[in-house]
């Protein structure tokens, strides 16, 4: 009898936490936790009350805070780190991981300095192992309380996708493939960045049809870009584009979103982040995203008034008087 196939995953946060419960329904599943009270929770009491309050966890999830150990009971290897740390773990125990086993990230961010995408900065660090992602319009809370949901599975080898599928899928949590590893990860990475302008938008009370503006131009925007970085456009209209777009601007759970409706009261971003308590990557993605912008000469200027927000430069009702101020070209011309 074949053994059970091993998932673990890095990073307790709410979405770790959600996707280590999601596949401990199916296969054996270890949690990572960095503070030694959040896993010795999981481990014991099946809660992780920082992050996903009273909800209850499989009592089948062990979580440990052994790094080393937990990466070499890894079958299928997941990163739900924030971004700035994926380089700095798996650097501890890439000597620990067996040859060939997949990495999924579940990271939506960008490298600060490098400006490589975590599936990138994976590759790099573990050179000849399967690596892509999961992501769509999924809000942890929402999973971990059981109300149904859809993500997708980006691998470049479709078998390797096709064999994760059913990990992580439930009856309530469809999964699906894409082989276009580069737009989906795009997808994830600049809609935290439209999501702060939305965010903004709710604090400045514009009204519904300025939201729904910079919904449709901000998707505008990340499909220009990707499609100029080479993903396939039609990816942006699917579950990682258009979906993760809508839910993390609409949902008032949305760390990116709080972000911008924090700004738009008139904290500043430092105390923004503090009332947050937890990582907001478009919060540093978006200066990065300009960088790329610039390289391509792709105009994205919902973009740019948000890092300009973010770095100090500008303020929220300053930058919806810019956006104002962009003479409108043809509304079909997305490249």
């Amino acid at each position: 009898m074949a053994r059970a196939v091993r998932v673990v995953v890095l990073g307790s946060g709410s979405w770790g936490t959600t996707i280590a419960s999601l596949a401990a329904r199916n296969t054996p599943t270890t949690l990572w936790a960095r503070n030694d009270d959040i896993a010795r929770e999981i481990d014991t009491e099946h809660r992780n009350r920082r992050y996903l309050g009273e909800r209850p966890l499989p009592q089948g999830l062990r979580a440990t805070s052994d790094l080393e150990e937990a990466a070499r009971e890894a079958d299928v290897l997941v990163i739900g780190v924030p971004s700035h740390a994926v380089r700095k773990t798996l650097e501890q125990v890439v000597d620990e991981i067996r040859a060939w086993v997949p990495v999924v990230s579940l990271v939506k961010g960008l490298e600060t300095g490098t400006r490589l995408r975590p599936t990138e900065v994976i590759a790099e660090c573990l050179p000849g192992h399967p690596v892509g992602l999961l992501a769509g319009p999924n809000i942890a809370g929402e999973i971990a309380d059981g109300m149904a949901a859809a993500s997708v599975v980006a691998m470049q080898d479709e078998a390797v996708s096709a064999a994760l599928q059913p990990l992580f899928a439930t009856s309530l949590f469809r999964v699906y493939r894409n082989t276009d590893v580069l737009g989906c990860e795009l997808g994830g990475i600049l809609k935290n960045i439209v999501a702060i302008a939305a965010g903004m938008a709710e604090g400045l009370s514009v009204g519904d049809n300025t939201r729904a503006m910079v919904l449709a131009r901000g998707l505008a925007e990340m499909t220009r870009l990707g499609e100029a970085m080479g993903a396939d456009p039609r990816t942006f209209a699917g579950l990682t584009g258009m979906g993760d777009l809508i839910a993390t601007c609409t949902s008032p759970s949305s760390r990116n979103r709080r972000v911008g409706e924090a700004l738009a009261r008139g904290l500043s971003i430092d105390e923004a982040v503090e009332a947050l308590g937890q990582v907001a990557e478009g919060v540093k993605t978006a200066p990065t995203v300009m960088e790329l912008a610039r390289e391509y000469g792709v105009e994205m200027p919902i973009a740019a008034e948000v890092a300009a927000v973010v770095t100090g430069k500008s303020t929220p009702t300053d930058a919806y008087r810019g956006l104002r101020r962009v003479t409108p070209g043809d509304e079909r011309d997305i490249v």
